[in-house]
């Protein structure tokens, strides 16, 4: 498959109700917030997770599209595998520079995920070296501060028979969000999908895909209710790129409507998109 030729900015704007979208692991599991504007965040890794769960559903059993960062095995088997299937030697002291490009190159042609977002892969006995993908994601950022709410629930069973001892049942908590309306950018170079990891248009068309069904098939009791709202993407006629990507972020406006203090639905929003791009540069409204 040959690589993409178009530089590519997205926008992505999705939303969650009576949920926790990113657990914090140093606040208790804790729904992320920047402690100082109470904004919500939710990483990079969090929505690439969500992206890689769809294309492992959604292309399971088909060739060059498995997930290599997933809990099946270590990563180290998957570069020694790797090696094998390009009938190299393994544990060789002063590893070979041909080698190593070569079981990279097998890696970005097998794995959707290392060709999309790159991978570490100098690991082990057996390295693959180090891969910079062409799909770079930011953080996504709530639109408004959002209020964290510490939820008290009834737990129905009990673990050992101490604890039973002094009742059925036992106070459990958990922490949700009861609205917030979020944004993220993210980035697609053709250069690199041309350099490095052979990123092809088929590939774009399913990160597409992936990102607009994210949260479709990875729903949770913890995460409440999630839903993708918008997709733009802004396509440059060029490898390069015709404009600044903070540029074509700020295209997109999300304004609260008149009246609404504290917005409690998606309705409460206003998303507008000015579509005067600059010369070489096309909008495209996905959802």
């Amino acid at each position: 498959m040959e690589a993409i030729k178009n530089r590519y900015e997205f926008t992505a704007i999705f939303d969650v109700e009576n949920g926790n979208p990113n657990g914090d692991p140093d606040a208790d599991k804790m729904p992320r917030v920047d402690p100082e504007t109470s904004f919500g965040i939710i990483t990079d890794v969090c929505l690439k997770r969500k992206i890689r769960n769809f294309v492992q559903l959604y292309k399971e059993g088909c060739p060059n599209y498995n997930i290599l960062i997933k809990p099946d095995k270590s990563l180290n088997t998957k570069f020694s595998e790797a090696y094998d299937a390009c009938g190299l030697k393994h544990k060789q002291k002063g590893k070979n520079a041909d080698d190593v490009k070569q079981a990279r190159e097998y890696m970005c042609e097998n794995y959707y995920d290392v060709r999309t977002f790159g991978a570490v892969m100098s690991t082990g006995d057996d390295p693959c070296g180090i891969v910079r993908g062409p799909v770079q994601i930011n953080f996504a950022r709530s639109v408004d501060p959002v209020y964290v709410q510490d939820v008290a629930i009834t737990r129905m069973a009990r673990t050992t028979e101490e604890r039973m001892e002094t009742g059925e049942t036992e106070i459990g908590r958990k922490s949700i969000i009861p609205y917030g309306l979020y944004k993220v950018e993210g980035y697609v170079s053709a250069m690199l999908a041309q350099k490095s990891t052979g990123f092809s248009e088929e590939d774009l068309e399913l990160l597409w895909t992936a990102i607009i069904n994210m949260f479709e098939n990875d729903r949770s009791a913890a995460r409440g209710k999630m839903c993708m709202r918008k997709l733009y993407v802004f396509k440059h006629d060029n490898l390069l790129g015709n404009a600044p990507a903070h540029k074509l972020f700020e295209k997109i406006k999300i304004n609260k409507k008149e009246g609404v203090e504290s917005p409690r639905s998606f309705d409460d929003y206003e998303i507008s998109a000015d579509n005067n791009m600059p010369e070489g540069v096309d909008l495209i409204e996905m959802l």
